[in-house]
């Protein structure tokens, strides 16, 4: 009896192993069949887009919750949805309808990669303006010197320190590189205190041009692009929430419900 249990117990063994590495196997050759077929897709996306417009470059094809349509990333991120013969293509946001609520699914998803992109920020690298106690949310803001109301926001930083919110500025000159507002941006960020001639500037005081060499102002206005900025203040949070615009400090802190 001992020798029929032990002989039972290992081929029942042998058996759930045997099934565990068919699964296995399974699942790895459907994830290759999706890869093929993605690939297949991507090729064919690619084919009609360049046919139309030589020089378009497709970065990335994924499925989407949306049957027959795929999710398509081209030339610097930005994001449409095509056919899988790449003969029609939406450039717009799908929203998911359900009781009681209607949710865009593509900024979700945007948030996502907003937020590996935010986490991927060194703080060293930004203009930091702290509470002096517990900190409830940390907000980056991309910023221009030039613009009125990402003055008004500087005049608020108190207001939003006080609530609890830390203010991570990220350079974004909207006249792009080269240009006065860079270099005006770029001597912020490459003065011996910061936080003073950010101040002086967003006040309308002029500071010496110290335009520093490897100074991270470019970096991260082509970041800016890359995550899909139009307009500045815009205000990011860890999560990958974006806020275009300027908001009073009790408003923020309403809807981020602190």
């Amino acid at each position: 009896m001992k020798n029929l249990f032990t002989t039972t117990a290992v081929r029942s063994l042998c058996l759930g192993l045997a099934m565990v590495a068919g699964a296995a196997c399974a699942a790895e050759d459907k994830n290759k069949k999706q890869d093929a077929n993605l690939e297949k897709v991507k090729t064919a996306i690619s084919a009609g887009l360049q046919a139309a417009k030589p020089g378009i470059t497709v970065t990335s094809v994924e499925a989407s919750v949306i049957p027959g349509l795929y999710k398509t990333e081209i030339g610097e991120g930005s994001q449409v949805y095509a056919t899988a013969d790449g003969k029609y293509f939406i450039a717009g946001e799908v929203y998911e309808v359900s009781p009681g609520k209607i949710v865009n699914l593509t900024d979700q998803e945007r948030n996502v990669e907003r937020a590996k992109i935010i986490a991927g920020i060194n703080k060293k690298d930004t203009i930091n303006f702290a509470p002096k106690g517990a900190v409830k949310k940390v907000m980056y803001v991309f910023t221009d010197v030039d613009c009125g109301y990402c003055q008004l926001l500087h005049s608020k930083v108190p207001e939003y320190n006080e609530l609890g919110i830390e203010v991570r500025y990220l350079a974004y000159p909207r006249a792009g590189i080269p240009s006065n507002s860079y270099s005006k941006i770029a001597s912020a960020w490459c003065a011996q205190d910061r936080n003073d001639a950010i101040t002086k500037l967003k006040n309308r005081q002029e500071i010496p041009e110290n335009v520093c060499e490897g100074n991270p102002v470019p970096a991260q206005f082509e970041l800016g692009r890359k995550i899909g900025l139009s307009g500045t203040p815009a205000l990011v949070f860890e999560d990958g929430q974006l806020i275009g615009g300027y908001l009073e400090p009790a408003r923020l802190v309403e809807m981020l419900q602190l």
